[in-house]
């Protein structure tokens, strides 16, 4: 139980360090990419489609989607 403790700080460390040095683009991007992945993992799981297929489709039409918001909001 420590180990996993220890393990998930510096996962968690790892994580926002390297989103530290991003562009405004890259953060939105990145954030419709998830926001995106996990409403595609959602949707196929309750129609019953592939989940992998589900979450490609999500992340592309999220990263798009960031690209979109961050070429308004300039």
């Amino acid at each position: 139980m420590k180990l996993t403790g220890i393990v998930l700080v510096f996962v968690l460390a790892a994580f926002l360090t390297g989103c530290a040095g991003m562009t405004a683009t890259q953060q939105r991007m990145l954030s419709g990419g998830a926001i995106g992945t996990a409403a595609g993992l959602g949707t196929a799981a309750i129609v019953g489609a592939p989940l992998a297929v589900g979450a490609a489709a999500g992340a592309a039409a999220g990263v798009v989607g960031g690209y979109v918001v961050d070429e308004i909001e300039r």
